[in-house]
């Protein structure tokens, strides 16, 4: 029992693995894969994507940066007009 248990365990585990546990479509396929550039046009546009991108996300960033100082400065004024509101009250 003790020694048939582990045995059987493996066995049923062990065997049929590729059609029992796997999952279709799991890694991706040769066009889905990332090409690595070769060519010097294609290093420069890989680059100049790489670039691109970039400057989006800065951009992006100092636009959120500047909503939420508009944001936090939205806040200090009402709450600075609610303090004088209750003071007077």
């Amino acid at each position: 029992m003790y020694l048939m248990f582990p045995i059987g365990w493996m066995y049923y585990f062990g065997t049929n693995l590729e059609n029992r546990f796997s999952v279709s479509d799991f890694w991706p396929t040769q066009e889905q894969s990332h090409k690595i550039p070769f060519e010097r046009e294609e290093i420069k546009a890989e680059v100049e994507r790489i670039q691109r991108e970039m400057r989006r996300r800065k951009e992006r960033d100092a636009a959120l940066l500047q909503a939420k100082e508009a944001f936090k400065q939205s806040r200090g004024e009402e709450g600075a007009g609610e303090s004088a509101q209750v003071s007077a009250s």
